[in-house]
C-alpha cells in the first residue's frame, strides 16, 4: 500500500448536514486535504484532545487509552484504509511488542484514538486521489482557514454568540459553564480566546 500520511488541519461545521463536522486533514508533504463528515460527539472527542482539555469523566476514548495501557499494548497507527459508496473505513494497528493486531473502527473514533496515542494517521493514494481537494490556489486556502476561524469564533450551537466581544470575566464564566455541561469544543474556543489576550 502506498501510504500518504495525515495531519489534522481542524473541525468546521458541516455545510451539508446539520449537527455533524468536516474533519479537514491534510497531506503531510503535499497541497491535498481529505475531508471527512463526522458526528458531533465524535467531534467533541477530537476537539478536546487537540486542546489539551481534560474532561471531568473519563470520555470513551481516554477509557480505550486507560484499558490499553494496563493491558501493555499500544496504538502504533490509524490508517484510513478504504473508501466505498462515501463511507471511510480505517483500521487501528495495535502492538504489544511481540504481535500486531489491527482492530477496525471509524475514521473519527481511530483519529480521537490516535491523538491520545500520539500515533500517526495515514490514508493511500487510492482513497487521496478519489477524495482529496486540492488546494494550489490562494482562494480556496482563504476559503478553508475563513470556515475554521468561524468555528473559533462561533462554535456551533454557540448561544452567546461572537466570543470576541466578551469582556474576560464573561469569557470565565462562560468556560466554566461549557465545562461543567462537558461542551467542550465550545470551552477549547473559549480558553483560546482568553489565551490570545493574556
Amino acid at each position: 500500500m502506498n501510504k500518504v500520511k495525515l495531519e489534522i488541519l481542524g473541525l468546521s461545521p458541516s455545510q451539508s448536514q446539520t449537527g455533524s463536522f468536516a474533519l479537514i486533514l491534510m497531506e503531510e508533504s503535499g497541497n491535498r486535504r481529505l475531508p471527512i463528515i463526522i458526528g458531533m460527539f465524535e467531534a467533541q472527542a477530537i476537539a478536546i484532545e487537540m486542546e489539551r482539555i481534560s474532561p471531568n469523566r473519563p470520555m470513551t476514548h481516554d477509557l480505550f487509552k486507560s484499558f490499553s495501557t494496563a493491558f501493555d499494548f499500544m496504538v502504533e497507527e490509524v490508517i484510513i484504509s478504504n473508501l466505498q459508496e462515501g463511507i471511510f473505513y480505517a483500521k487501528i494497528v495495535c502492538s504489544d511488542g511481540i504481535r500486531t493486531k489491527n482492530i477496525d473502527a471509524r475514521p473519527s473514533d481511530a483519529i480521537a484514538i490516535a491523538l491520545r496515542f500520539n500515533a500517526s494517521i495515514y490514508t493511500n493514494e487510492e482513497i487521496m486521489q478519489e477524495a482529496s481537494i486540492s488546494t494550489e490556489d490562494e482562494e480556496n486556502d482563504a476559503s478553508m482557514e475563513a470556515e475554521i476561524e468561524e468555528l473559533v469564533d462561533r462554535p456551533a450551537g454557540n448561544p452567546d454568540g461572537n466570543l470576541r466581544n466578551k469582556s474576560l470575566t464573561e469569557l470565565h464564566k462562560l468556560l466554566d459553564s461549557a465545562l461543567q455541561s462537558e461542551a467542550y469544543e465550545r470551552a477549547a474556543a473559549i480558553r483560546d480566546e482568553i489565551e490570545r489576550r493574556n
